[in-house]
């Protein structure tokens, strides 16, 4: 079992993309896939993939324009391209556009799955990854700072907050019930307590105004979803 772990597969040739998803599927993998770079970035914002595999070929946003895209809202997510081009300068766009590793097509799934497996046990053993910090669209929220990052600005959040936001973000684009929150953050569902998350609600709406591809929205009679 992989625990969920989350891919992103974008790759323009159906039949490719195909057999790729439905072999990583059955290992236990989410898959995410887009036909194009435009799809890619939208996936990315919204699925927050724990690994990218990227074609560099493609209609509307080539693959490398991706990446760099990609890389402006996350440094450290693993990024493995794929290309049919055999020449190394093409391979070294590719790192420097910010990938970790590259697969010339054709390949062996096995080996890409190996190569995901690899990539992956390094990332989340690596000292210098904060595996605390999360990527919301275009902001970087620190739990344990109480911070959100946008650009070069930091806005400082209270404690509830953050615990909050923290816990929508577990839970990125599915519901949050709010009686279980209520529950986990202030122990009991009353009504008090009830008013006191919407009134913190309104507040991190607020801090989250800058990115129109992030919001909190209201599932009546069920809690919040952190939309991204």
């Amino acid at each position: 079992m992989n625990d969920e772990v989350k891919l992103l597969l974008v790759e323009d040739e159906p039949i490719l993309a195909g057999v790729v998803k439905e072999t990583l599927e059955m290992k236990g993998f989410k898959v995410s896939h887009a036909s194009n770079g435009l799809e890619g970035l939208d996936h990315f914002q919204r699925f927050n993939p724990d690994l990218c595999i990227i074609d560099i070929m493609m209609p509307q946003k080539d693959g490398l324009s991706l990446i760099e895209e990609i890389r402006t809202r996350n440094k450290h997510v693993p990024l493995i391209i794929l290309t049919a081009k055999s020449e190394i300068q093409d391979v070294l766009k590719g790192f420097h556009a910010g990938a970790d590793d590259y697969m010339k097509k054709p390949f062996s799934v096995e080996e890409l799955l190996m190569r995901i497996q690899v990539l992956l046990k390094r990332t989340r053993t690596a000292p210098n990854v904060n595996p605390d910090l999360y990527y919301l669209g275009n902001y970087i929220f620190d739990p344990n700072r109480q911070e959100l990052h946008f650009g070069g600005e930091v806005q400082r959040m209270s404690q509830r907050e953050a615990e909050i936001l923290k816990s929508l973000a577990n839970h990125l684009n599915e519901i949050t019930s709010r009686k279980e929150m209520l529950i986990e953050l202030w122990g009991d569902d009353s009504f008090f307590n009830t008013r006191s998350m919407d009134v913190y609600i309104t507040r991190i709406r607020k801090y989250l105004s800058q990115d129109v591809n992030v919001q909190i929205v209201n599932v009546r009679g069920r809690g919040y979803k952190l939309i991204v």
